[in-house]
């Protein structure tokens, strides 16, 4: 079936665009053109826009945005973001993180959207041509967005309170297993003093472990210090069982990395 492609200038055009039935928004490609090609009917037409502004990184002090259009390789290899390399570096092999775009990922379904997971973490800003919201806000009203999202803001982490973890069974560019991300804060004494933990492949979509994160508040990062944390890290948590590994197993295993990860 051929898709129609029609390209914009500018963001607010394309949007008006998307208006029509059948028409998806083309980033990276790295999914709707996957969608179409194994047979989505419902797609009929594709939409773009070229605003210089979807493709630039801007960062200012620790202050960061990321046009949606910026792709993964992009992001890998930027100066001033190495703390992010390895979450960009998670999406895929070098031709996928060629394509693959920060907008696109915030809408990739579980076993995908790795670095969604780093971004909720971050507690990330979405930019979309209505306005602003919260990751978690967009996250959650995802599946009926038609703005087309123009950015991500955060604070840039230092490179000693972010970390993130992919598992997967195929290395170095397999799916997910599950992700983790956190970004902890620590006391002088080396007492957690804030926490948020963002897991992948724990549920349709990226999710934060909150009672996790209230479980840390105070402890230290010791075996004995995270207990607590990973006693409670699988509440809430709803994951797919899939060919890449069962429901079961993802929660087993959670527990597991998380404490790898937070000990590292």
């Amino acid at each position: 079936m051929a898709l129609a492609l029609q390209t914009f200038a500018t963001v607010k055009d394309a949007n008006a665009a998307l208006n029509a039935a059948g028409t998806r928004y083309l980033g990276g490609g790295t999914l709707v053109v996957r969608a179409a090609n194994e047979g989505d009917v419902s797609i009929s037409g594709l939409i773009r826009s070229t605003e210089p502004s979807l493709s630039t990184i801007a960062v200012a002090g620790d202050k960061v945005r990321i046009g949606a259009s910026v792709t993964m390789a992009a992001i890998a290899r930027h100066p001033h973001l190495g703390v992010l390399a390895k979450a960009a570096r998670a999406v895929g092999g070098p031709a996928v993180r060629n394509m693959a775009t920060v907008g696109g990922n915030l809408f990739a379904p579980a076993p995908y959207g790795d670095f969604t997971v780093a971004l909720l973490a971050l507690d990330a800003i979405v930019g979309t041509d209505d306005g602003e919201a919260s990751i978690e806000t967009f996250l959650a009203n995802r599946d009926g967005n038609r703005a087309i999202v123009t950015s991500v803001s955060f604070t840039l982490p230092k490179a000693a309170s972010f970390r993130f973890l992919k598992v997967s069974r195929v290395k170095p560019k397999g799916v997910s297993v599950l992700s983790i991300a956190s970004v902890l804060k620590l006391a002088l004494d080396g007492t957690v003093t804030s926490a948020r933990i963002a897991l992948g492949c724990m549920a349709d979509r990226p999710m934060r472990a909150k009672a996790a994160e209230n479980a840390l508040i105070g402890r230290s990062l010791t075996k004995d210090g995270i207990a607590p944390a990973l006693a409670t890290v699988n509440h809430g948590t709803a994951p797919a069982t899939d060919p890449i590994a069962s429901a079961w197993y993802r929660n087993e295993v959670l527990p597991v990395h998380l404490g790898r990860l937070l000990l590292a």
